[in-house]
């Protein structure tokens, strides 16, 4: 019994089915291109493990400013599983209603923006409710999930609606019914997730669309390089410039939070 091959074999697949999304892809980049020309931000949020992706899209080698990543620890903090910010909180905390309201409350949004929301289920309720705050501020949502296991999954929202509900357009991670991919003789439950992998190729293709459009348009985004590919010091103000027009472009989301809301 071939474990690794057939999971290999169960990645390739996964390959086949990001690549058969190729038109959705280059539709989301084209959103998200125009959000960084017009000076705004692409809001990027997960719960749990889905802050993986979060992170994948920026800051990270290969990544450039644009990105607004929200993360917050108490939803994604998994290090110490138990005892004070253990796994068992983060979990209840993730579908808690309201809570996402309290998140975007944070930000002075756009219909400029845009966002990309990931939950391989697309049942939990915080990204659910995120979606669905997003699009009463008409910003364009992008929805990441694993489309078999999100089909056959329960909302824990009451009404019963899911993150595909509140999105303009998905996109499908790949990965099977579980997540897990692997089974082995003798062992009950499946292993090895392939939702991550999915997860990270689109992403990825996103971003290098994205990449091509802005540099098209005359406006190349400042990219995270390592020094052994552009030399010490030109990665260093890489770096530097990248980090600066992240604050530059975060500020616009602060400058006039709660205005409207007294006005």
């Amino acid at each position: 019994m071939d474990v690794i091959q057939e999971y290999l074999d169960r990645c390739r697949a996964i390959t086949e089915t990001v690549e058969a999304q190729k038109s959705e892809i280059q539709r989301v980049a084209r959103w998200f291109a125009d959000t960084i020309l017009a000076g705004r931000m692409v809001h990027v949020f997960g719960s749990g493990h889905s802050r993986i992706m979060v992170e994948e899209m920026w800051p990270r080698y290969g990544s450039f400013p644009g990105f607004n990543p929200i993360v917050e620890l108490s939803l994604t903090f998994h290090n110490l599983v138990v005892g004070a910010n253990g796994q068992r909180q983060a979990m209840f905390l993730e579908n808690v209603p309201g809570l996402a309201d309290r998140i975007l409350r944070n930000f002075d949004l756009s219909e400029l923006d845009s966002a990309l929301i990931i939950s391989s289920s697309g049942c939990n309720v915080v990204p659910i409710e995120t979606a669905e705050l997003f699009q009463k501020s008409r910003v364009k949502v992008v929805a990441l999930i694993t489309k078999e296991h999100s089909d056959q999954s329960t909302s824990k929202r009451s009404d019963g609606k899911k993150l595909g509900d509140f999105a303009d357009l998905i996109l499908d991670t790949g990965a099977p019914v579980g997540d897990a991919m692997v089974s082995i003789t003798n062992l009950e439950t499946p292993v090895a997730p392939g939702s991550t992998v999915g997860g990270a190729m689109l992403v990825n293709c996103i971003k290098a669309e994205v990449a091509r459009l802005l540099t098209e348009a005359g406006h190349p985004p400042k990219v995270l390089s390592a020094g052994v590919v552009v030399g010490t010091e030109k990665a260093v103000e890489l770096f530097e410039a990248a980090y600066d027009e992240h604050a530059h472009r975060l500020a616009k989301l602060y400058e006039n939070v709660g205005k409207k809301a007294d006005s």
